[in-house]
């Protein structure tokens, strides 16, 4: 029986971002290093098939995430510090969601005019504000929590834009209702609606993932953590006075880590048995 969320549809799971999940999730709280035969075979428990595991391997070694390296005899790879330093940041949002920010402390704007002659950078910005959890709220214009000024600075930093946009923190004046500002900046609909999904799907299946060992509890545990990930990175953890009272989040964050709970230690004991023994 394998516990893994309908979500992931017919065709199955996706081999990079199920490859970057196993990453964070398995390969970096065991020191991380993989063999590649290890990778091969955990990642087959998932419906991966090798052929698109060594791709997505090649890919991510490509983009400075993974590099070669022999331990015992047995080929694999180790995270590199670019991509020990991205999981780590993402662990703080996956594993621990957004916390609701303050609603006294304010709000950071972000504002630029990036010329169309770089404009792939801009593109580059746009994206890197959007999963940082910034909203659009208007042309060029991206607002987000005051708590994320600082990421904001690092990512305009990142991509040498700093000519050309401008970082505002501070309080809302209205005159428009700011709960109808901030439903209009995020798609808040989707995100609760994401948060429902992820409950109606997980919710029956505890008990299950209670009894589950070996390989068993590797997959549903790796497939519960893919289906999650997603999630708190959409939510830009908004203050809970501007929310509605059905808000899901809260009761999604305590299933996701009662399952955590229940399934991380076996899921973990079954991947450490592939790895080559001291």
């Amino acid at each position: 029986m394998r516990l893994v969320s309908e979500s992931s549809g017919p065709r199955g799971p996706q081999s990079r971002t199920t490859l970057v999940t196993f990453l964070g999730a398995v390969v970096r709280p065991l020191g991380g290093w993989v063999p590649i035969a290890a990778a091969v075979d955990l990642l087959a428990e998932l419906g991966v098939d090798a052929p698109s595991v060594r791709t997505a391997v090649f890919r991510l070694k490509k983009n400075g995430w993974l590099e070669s390296q022999t331990r015992g005899g047995a080929r694999g790879y180790v995270l590199t510090a670019q991509a020990d330093r991205t999981l780590a940041a993402g662990d703080e949002v996956i594993w621990h969601a957004r916390k609701p920010a303050e609603l006294d402390d304010g709000w950071c704007i972000v504002h630029f005019g990036v010329p169309e002659s770089l404009r792939a950078r801009r593109h580059q910005l746009r994206a890197h504000l959007t999963s940082l959890g910034f909203g659009n709220v208007g042309t060029a214009l991206w607002i987000a929590p005051a708590r994320m000024r600082a990421a904001a600075e690092r990512a305009i930093e990142e991509l040498e834009l700093s000519a050309y946009a401008a970082i505002f923190v501070g309080d809302y004046h209205g005159p428009q209702d700011l709960t109808q500002v901030l439903y209009g900046s995020w798609d808040l609909a989707a995100i609760d609606q994401g948060y429902r999904d992820f409950t109606a799907a997980y919710r029956p299946r505890v008990e299950e993932a209670r009894q589950l060992r070996d390989g068993e509890a590797f997959a549903a545990y790796l497939g519960m953590v893919d289906s999650w990930r997603k999630l708190p990175f959409r939510d830009p953890g908004l203050p809970r006075e501007v929310l509605g009272p059905d808000w899901s989040a809260p009761q999604a964050t305590a299933l996701f880590e009662e399952l955590v709970d229940a399934l991380e230690k076996p899921a973990l004991e079954h991947a450490r048995s592939f790895w080559p023994q001291a």
